[in-house]
């Protein structure tokens, strides 16, 4: 992690779990970490406990259904922080729906928090990794579910946007490859994690008691694993499973 510290990382998300934990991963690792939010007050908490640490967190206000919040926030980080070298797509929704009789706000909400708003952010680290000649890293977090639609009907729709994350993963590889840059594109596909995400989605908590279950932490720690190797080596998929998940 050595060649990362003082460097900018942009976290979405980052106002709780996945988010928060991957905030404090870096934080602690050196980095200079900027969260993008809609609860912001949420990312200040967490930045006030990790004062003492060698690298920062900043939290800016975004939200990633919006393209132009999604753009300013990036030109303040590059006015107030630094140059981008490292981006975490973490930001995701789940919405209980169905195909039949879905309803398609839920479709649509869940598309431009998981897909556009993945490549929107992504668009606007990359084109900053480019005009700086950052040799930069961009971490998606899928899912499982992105790579096999899991049993049950009432995430059809959020397993579809995750295969587009996949998909998404390979084509930024192939379009990378071909301008010859060394910027690299990670998915981190984790099964199933202990966070209050699917609480939010209006699913009951009492329905994943005594599920197999990852930590937030776990997540965090994968994405400074792939941080970590050494410039010629690229993951470009990594899953991780709970000991016992049946999925």
């Amino acid at each position: 992690m050595e060649r990362w510290q003082h460097k900018v990382a942009v976290v979405t998300g980052a106002s709780a779990g996945i988010g928060a934990a991957i905030c404090k991963v870096l934080v602690e690792s050196g980095l200079k970490v900027v969260g993008l939010a809609r609860r912001k007050e949420r990312i200040e908490k967490l930045a006030e406990s990790l004062e003492n640490e060698s690298g920062k967190l900043y939290a800016v206000k975004a939200d990633i259904t919006k393209e132009e919040d999604i753009c300013n926030a990036f030109t303040w980080i590059s006015d107030n922080v630094g140059t981008i070298h490292v981006l975490i797509n973490n930001a995701g929704i789940f919405r209980v729906s169905d195909l039949l009789d879905g309803q398609s706000e839920a479709w649509k909400s869940t598309f431009d928090t998981n897909v556009i708003g993945l490549c929107i952010a992504t668009r606007e680290a990359a084109k900053r990794m480019r005009e700086n000649n950052i040799d930069g890293h961009i971490i998606h977090i899928n899912s499982v579910a992105g790579h096999k639609v899991p049993l049950g009907v009432k995430g059809n729709v959020y397993s579809a946007s995750k295969h587009a994350v996949t998909a998404l993963t390979e084509a930024l590889r192939q379009e990378l490859n071909l301008i010859q840059s060394k910027i690299k594109i990670t998915s981190i596909s984790p099964g199933f994690v202990k966070t209050e995400f699917l609480e939010d989605s209006g699913m009951p908590s009492t329905m994943f008691e005594g599920v197999p279950s990852l930590e937030a932490k776990d997540v965090a720690d994968s994405v400074r694993y792939v941080l970590s190797t050494p410039p010629h080596v690229q993951i470009h998929e990594l899953i991780i499973k709970p000991i016992g998940e049946s999925y």
